[in-house]
C-alpha cells in the first residue's frame, strides 16, 4: 500500500509540475452588433450558400476546385507535416526501447601484455546483443509544453486549411460571377455594334442619294467604332478569366462551362450572426488563436531549462566470444544508471531563450487582437457593401430606362425632322455604357454576397472541407494529447 501511495503521489507531482503559464483566452473587447445588420437575413451561415444562386454548373465548377485545387492539397499535406511532428514531439514523453548487436573479431599487435601473457587469445571475437532503453522523466514539464505547443501547431494548420478552403470556394464563385458579367457585356457590345453597324448602311445610302450629309455618316461610324471597339477587350478579359478560373479548378487553362446568365442568378440570402461568433466561424481567427496557445506552451518550454534534467539509461543482453554462447546464462550482461544534469552558468542562454519565447507571446497576442479587429471590420465592410450595391442597382436600372426612353424619344424626333442627329447620337453614347455598367453592378451585387459569407466564416467551411478528397488523417484535437502513441 505505501509502494502504491508513493507511486500516486510521484505521479500528481510530475503532472502538475509544468513551468510557464497556462493558457486563457485574453478578454475581447466584442461589438453588441454590427453597424450594417441587414433588415432581413438567413437563420444560420452554417449552410452551402452557393446552391442558393440556382446554377448546377457553379455547383459542379465548386465540388470540381474541392477536388483537384492544389493549394487545398497542400494545405492537406502541412496538416499531415505538422501531425507528424505532434507524434515525433510527444516521443520524449515516453521511453525509447531499441536495440544493439555487434560482431567484431580483432588482432593487436603481438607486444607487451600479449607478448607476456601465455596463450593470450590474438587475434579476438566478439559478440554482443543488447536491448537499451532510455527515457527523460519531464519533471519539469518541458516535454508537455513543447507537446501542447505541436498540437497547437497542428490545429493552427487545419485553421489554415480551413481558411484556404473558405477563400477558394469564394474565389470560384466570384470569378464566375465576373466571367458571366463579362459575357453579358460582351453580348450588349456586340448588340449595340450591330444595330450601329445597320443605322452605318442606311446612313450611306441616304448620303449616296442625297439626303443626308456626310457628317451624319461621320458620326454614324463613330457610334458604331465605339462599340466595336469595346468588344475585343471584353473578349480579352473573358479569356483571362477563364483561365484564371481554371487554375482554381486545378485545370490547365481552357474554356469554361457556362450555366445561368447573370440576370437569372439569384443572390444568396445575407446569414445572420453575432459579432462573438466570428472567434469560432473564422478559420484566421482560429488559426491567430492557435499561434498565440503554442507560443504561451514555449514559454514554459524555455523556462523549464533552468533546471536540471532526469534520465534513466540501461541495458540487458549478452555477450560472448562464441557466437554458440551468446545466449546461455554466462554470457548475460546488464546494467542501469541514471543522471542529472542541470545548469549552473550559461551567460544567457537560458534566460535569451525565455525572451525570446515571452516576446514570441506578445507578438502573437497582438496578431490575435489585430486579426479580431480586422475580422469585425471585414464583416461590417462586406454588410454595407452588400446593402449599398443594392441601392446602386436598383438607380443603375433606373437609369437604363431613362436612357432607353431617352434614345426612343430622340430617335423619333429625329425621323420627324424635328432634331438634329447630334440629339440621337448624345443619347445612344450615354445608353451603351449605362448598359454595361448595369451589367457590371449586377455582377458586383451577387459578388457582395459572396463576400458577406466570406467574411462571417461559418460551418458551410467543414461541408466544403468534406468535398475536397484530401481530409486530414484524423481531426486534430486536444485529446490528441492523451491517445497513446504509435510504438513505431
Amino acid at each position: 500500500m505505501r509502494k502504491q501511495a508513493g507511486l500516486g503521489l510521484c505521479t500528481v507531482l510530475l503532472a502538475g509540475c509544468m513551468m510557464g503559464p497556462d493558457y486563457t483566452r485574453p478578454p475581447i473587447d466584442t461589438p453588441d452588433a454590427y453597424r450594417f445588420e441587414p433588415k432581413s437575413a438567413a437563420q444560420t451561415a452554417n449552410t452551402a450558400w452557393w446552391h442558393q444562386f440556382g446554377d448546377p454548373v457553379l455547383d459542379a465548377l465548386i465540388a470540381e476546385a474541392l477536388a483537384n485545387n492544389r493549394n487545398v492539397k497542400v494545405a492537406a499535406a502541412n496538416v499531415l507535416q505538422a501531425a507528424g511532428l505532434l507524434t515525433q514531439t510527444r516521443s520524449s514523453l515516453f521511453p525509447q526501447i531499441g536495440y544493439d548487436a555487434t560482431g567484431q573479431r580483432q588482432k593487436v599487435p603481438d607486444t607487451g601484455v600479449v607478448a607476456i601473457i601465455p596463450n593470450f587469445p590474438n587475434p579476438q571475437t566478439a559478440y554482443q546483443a543488447l536491448l537499451n532503453a532510455s527515457w527523460e522523466i519531464d519533471f519539469w514539464g518541458r516535454i508537455r509544453r513543447l507537446s501542447e505547443s505541436a498540437l497547437a501547431n497542428v490545429l493552427a494548420t487545419d485553421a489554415a486549411r480551413d481558411g484556404v478552403i473558405l477563400s477558394l470556394v469564394s474565389s470560384v464563385a466570384t470569378t464566375y460571377i465576373q466571367l458571366r458579367g463579362l459575357d453579358s457585356q460582351l453580348a450588349i457590345a456586340k448588340q449595340t455594334a450591330g444595330a450601329y453597324s445597320e443605322s452605318v448602311r442606311l446612313f450611306e445610302l441616304q448620303f449616296k442619294y442625297g439626303q443626308v450629309s456626310q457628317m451624319n455618316v461621320a458620326q454614324a461610324q463613330s457610334q458604331y467604332e465605339s462599340a466595336a471597339v469595346q468588344i475585343p477587350l471584353l473578349e480579352s478579359q473573358i479569356a483571362q478569366t477563364e483561365n484564371s478560373l481554371s487554375v482554381l479548378l486545378g485545370r490547365n487553362p481552357g474554356p469554361i462551362e457556362r450555366g445561368k446568365s447573370i440576370d437569372d442568378l439569384a443572390a444568396p440570402t445575407v446569414p445572420a450572426g453575432v459579432p462573438s461568433e466570428l472567434l469560432e466561424r473564422r478559420p484566421d481567427l482560429r488559426q491567430s488563436e492557435q499561434e498565440l496557445i503554442g507560443a504561451n506552451a514555449q514559454i514554459g518550454a524555455a523556462k523549464a531549462l533552468y533546471f536540471p534534467t532526469i534520465s534513466l539509461t540501461g541495458a540487458f543482453g549478452s555477450a560472448s566470444t562464441q557466437l554458440s554462447d551468446l545466449f546461455k546464462g554466462p554470457a548475460r550482461v546488464w546494467n542501469y544508471a541514471g543522471q542529472v544534469a542541470g545548469p549552473i552558468f550559461t551567460f544567457g542562454l537560458v534566460s535569451g531563450q525565455v525572451t525570446q519565447a515571452e516576446a514570441a507571446q506578445q507578438a502573437a497576442l497582438q496578431n490575435y487582437e489585430q486579426s479580431i479587429q480586422s475580422a469585425f471590420a471585414d464583416v461590417d465592410t462586406s454588410l454595407v457593401a452588400s446593402e449599398k450595391v443594392v441601392e446602386q442597382l436598383a438607380a443603375q436600372q433606373r437609369l437604363v430606362v431613362a436612357l432607353k426612353d431617352y434614345s426612343r424619344l430622340a430617335t423619333l424626333q429625329y425621323n420627324g425632322g424635328y432634331t438634329a442627329y447630334s440629339t440621337v447620337l448624345q443619347a445612344e453614347q450615354s445608353l451603351f455604357p449605362a448598359e454595361l455598367t448595369l451589367a457590371s453592378v449586377r455582377a458586383s451585387m451577387l459578388t457582395s454576397s459572396v463576400n458577406v459569407y466570406k467574411a462571417m466564416g461559418g460551418g458551410w467551411v467543414a461541408l466544403a472541407g468534406d468535398a475536397t478528397g484530401t481530409p486530414p488523417a484524423a481531426k486534430p484535437t486536444a485529446d490528441a494529447l492523451r491517445a497513446p502513441p504509435p510504438l513505431f
